[in-house]
């Protein structure tokens, strides 16, 4: 009869516990929320949760706060949402440094799958490869033949030690044969002016920066990241057009709540960013910063993910990368 009874008491809280979940689910948002931004504001990453921020409160009449906690490579704004009540008021907007940590970073205070809920991947930024002008390759056939004919000669800037762009040059390198020398930035701004000034060759950076020092000859576009031609640089062949198929290279931005999350909250989160993402208004906003938007399922955002901590852990390992 105890037995019994510590059945029948274990099978009522489950089923108190269930529906004290359900009733906050149904209730969501009845206040405001907090979305983490783990890097400093003004960046493309800022950019996109702001907006989105905006549109979100718009469409559910609760404010949605951004909550910039920039350090340690985007972990100390992850580790936050980590550890943070799972009930879908605190949620964290990154990038693809979310996935490269996972590699580069031994001690992370989390684990990027265990402990999050993958919401959506928002939008993708293609990455292009840009040369100085001085440089006598004219496309990015001529680039790979000069880099072999002069292996170490050639210097490319990285945002960093670890970072993805960083990565995605050891990348090329695996896939091409060719060896340059690595002149690590704190971000992508000084290496792209260095870039423009001579002081080093090549690196990666996103649409946006690049575009009006293209528009002005001071640098010369090779190739675009991308799986297709962006409209706004039309005239940038991609990787495979180029003649390198396989390489693509893009930073992305997703959304996640803390693991534990209600599958309802999650679900109608992704939702109305989805909705959000694909209005007109919205993804003529984004396609004119040079970023793609996207919006997918949970599901399908979590296949992504795992497969690019996957693909740059590899890189990682096979060159013995530690980040900064």
């Amino acid at each position: 009869m105890i037995g019994l009874r510590c059945c029948v008491r274990m099978g009522l809280s489950g089923a108190l516990l269930f529906m004290a979940a359900a009733v906050v689910a149904a209730a969501y948002p009845d206040h405001p929320i907090r979305l983490v931004v783990p890097v400093a504001a003004g960046g493309g990453n800022d950019i996109v949760a702001r907006l989105l921020a905006q549109k979100l409160a718009d469409a559910w009449g609760q404010s949605v706060v951004v909550d910039n906690r920039p350090g340690a490579a985007t972990a100390i704004g992850a580790e936050i949402v980590a550890k943070a009540i799972p009930d879908g008021y605190t949620i964290l907007l990154t990038s693809v440094s979310f996935a490269i940590n996972a590699g580069v970073r031994q001690k992370l205070p989390f684990d990027p799958i265990r402990d999050f809920a993958t919401v959506t991947q928002v939008a993708r930024v293609p990455q292009i490869m840009v040369v100085n002008p001085a440089l006598t390759a004219a496309s990015l056939a001529e680039f790979i033949a000069l880099a072999k004919a002069k292996p170490g000669q050639l210097n490319y800037a990285s945002a960093g030690t670890g970072s993805s762009t960083h990565l995605a040059m050891e990348l090329f390198m695996d896939m091409t044969g060719t060896k340059l020398n690595h002149v690590p930035y704190k971000g992508t701004a000084p290496g792209l002016t260095d870039v423009i000034a001579g002081h080093v060759q090549v690196t990666f950076d996103a649409i946006p920066p690049v575009l009006p020092h293209l528009r002005s000859s001071r640098v010369r576009a090779l190739a675009i990241g991308a799986a297709k031609r962006f409209p706004t640089l039309a005239e940038v062949p991609t990787f495979a057009e180029a003649g390198l198929p396989g390489y693509t290279f893009a930073s992305w931005f997703g959304i996640y709540a803390p693991a534990r999350t209600p599958e309802d909250i999650v679900r109608r989160l992704n939702r109305e960013l989805v909705r959000i993402i694909v209005q007109p208004s919205t993804s003529k906003t984004f396609v004119e910063l040079g970023i793609e938007p996207l919006g997918t399922s949970p599901e399908e955002f979590g296949r992504f993910l795992r497969a690019e901590i996957a693909r740059w852990s590899a890189v990682v390992r096979a060159h013995d990368i530690r980040g900064d």
